[in-house]
């Protein structure tokens, strides 16, 4: 019985020399469409899948290979007599290679999802590619024999990887083809992300531990050591202070025009700025609280040119991040040997907003919606005194940053640069009281944010005792009315959020 490979690829990299040794060692090539013509115009003997089915491709190329002559010559098993006698009976070829890969979304592959799901099942007998990643190995295999059943097994599990995550991002297209309102959540939750790199250990060096996503939305490595599991964290927490909450024009979203830096650690915000070049707002930031900032995670939402390498090579960082950075500046910033530098995709930061939010829980997954998902937020100013302009700049800083910092979280704002920050407290009077004293002077006339609302007025004087002009909250606590009545004995602008931003 000849063996035979089985070739149907969108992606036809390195196929040519795939087919062309398993050619040499007297298999016959068969292909799909523009896959045999693609291999045929490489000079390889190559043979159309229809001689083997009797039929031409149907419907538009949907029926090809979902055929038994097809799919019984991938999944009969040589070991068994009565497969081989059914396997003669009705003339089915042995495919002993299946190399496939699939269309790219959104167009929906059926026959190579069967294709590899068969080779992949059968892997004691037959060996299926399903990633040009594997061709060099499986062409060093070949001229010892073949790949052996552990690396076919290997390859097996790869295939039904793939399968599964195109059957995952099948059904996350179809769900985003409702509107968001009639959109609802998965009925079963189905993770599937290749593996970007296999890391040192996890939070403490006695956790192994790997990173998983598209590739397409991993940042660049430049320069520097391998990044960490709490470096990945850390650098997840700095790019989502980049995003920016989409508010009217009557909250400051002029503040578009200005540079950003954020400064991280430990996942918590110690530095945020606002400036309209990259170097006066990283000068601003790391001044905002050196001592945290120290060892801590750098990034900016404008290229770095070499003003802001110049500013930022004196601190000890592990990482700075950007969309790009100048030549000078990376000749710079690389003279610090172990320092990691990124570039990252400049929609990365608002990407990171949208989606599902996935966390382990209890053995499970807790999966929910990215906010704002349906109703936009929108601000009313409920005391007698209106906000300043640039209390309005400050109150929009402050309310992204707050919506970045573990509950309870409060942060202020002066001048466009945080001055305090608190975050993870269980009294949120304490969280205002400790914001205020990280802050000292520089909180006469800031603005305070509250990532969740004032249960009472005692709150809202802790900032005003701490010199804020202006605080914003969410509103809906039985006692609004006696913080409002705070907020106008005290002279402080009180602006109440529909959002509340709680993290845990």
């Amino acid at each position: 019985m000849p063996e035979s490979a089985l070739f149907s690829l969108s992606d036809r990299t390195g196929a040519a020399e795939v087919a062309r040794a398993l050619a040499e060692r007297g298999d016959e090539i068969y292909a799909t469409g523009g896959t045999r013509d693609a291999l045929s115009a490489d000079g390889i003997a190559t043979r159309d899948v229809e001689e083997i089915t009797g039929f031409p491709p149907l419907f538009s190329g949907r029926v090809k290979t979902l055929h038994p002559k097809i799919l019984g010559a991938i999944l009969f098993d040589r070991n068994n007599d009565a497969h081989r006698a059914q396997a003669r009976t009705y003339a089915i070829h042995a495919f002993s290679t299946v190399v496939v890969n699939l269309y790219p979304l959104p167009e929906i592959d059926i026959g190579g999802v069967a294709l590899l799901r068969a080779a992949a099942k059968n892997y004691p007998h037959v060996t299926v590619l399903s990633d040009p990643s594997q061709y060099p190995e499986f062409l060093t295999a070949l001229q010892n024999g073949g790949p052996d059943e552990a690396v076919r097994k290997r390859w097996a599990m790869r295939a039904f990887e793939i399968t599964a995550a195109y059957d995952a991002a099948i059904a996350r297209q179809l769900g985003s083809q409702s509107a968001p309102q009639h959109a609802e959540l998965p009925g079963a939750l189905t993770v599937a992300m290749p593996l970007a790199q296999q890391l040192r250990y996890g939070e403490n060096p006695q956790l192994r531990a790997a990173f998983y996503l598209e590739s397409s939305r991993v940042p660049e490595q430049l320069h520097g050591k391998a990044l960490s599991y709490n470096n990945l964290l850390d650098l997840d927490a700095t790019l989502r202070l980049l995003s920016r909450a989409p508010l009217g024009a009557e909250f400051g979203s002029e503040r578009e025009r200005f540079a950003r830096v954020a400064i991280v650690k430990h996942t918590v915000p110690c530095g945020v700025a606002q400036r309209s070049t990259v170097d006066k707002a990283a000068g601003e930031a790391l001044a905002a609280d050196p001592v945290s900032a120290y060892g801590g995670i750098l990034a900016a939402d404008r290229t770095i040119d070499a003003a802001a390498a110049r500013t930022i090579a004196p601190f000890f960082l592990e990482i700075v991040a950007a969309p790009d950075f100048d030549p000078d500046a990376l000749d710079l910033l690389k003279k610090k040997k172990n320092l990691r530098i990124m570039r990252y995709a400049p929609d990365l930061p608002d990407a990171l907003q949208r989606g599902l939010q996935l966390r382990s829980a209890l053995g499970g997954v807790l999966a929910e919606e990215e906010d704002p998902a349906f109703a936009p937020e929108s601000w009313k100013v409920v005391s007698a005194r209106r906000p300043l302009e640039q209390e309005w700049h400050d109150l929009a800083l402050a309310w992204d940053v707050v919506r970045h910092v573990k509950s309870n979280g409060v942060a202020i704002v002066k001048d466009g640069v945080t001055r305090g920050i608190c975050a993870g407290q269980t009294n949120r009077v304490s969280a205002v009281e400790i914001a205020g004293m990280r802050a000292s002077e520089r909180a006469r006339g800031a603005a305070c944010a509250s990532d969740g609302f004032f249960p009472f007025a005692d709150g809202l004087e802790a900032a005003a005792e701490a010199g804020c002009t202006a605080v914003i909250a969410p509103g809906g606590s039985m006692r609004d009315s006696e913080v409002i009545a705070a907020a106008d004995r005290l002279g402080v602008s009180l602006v109440f959020s529909s959002h509340r931003y709680f993290l845990h």
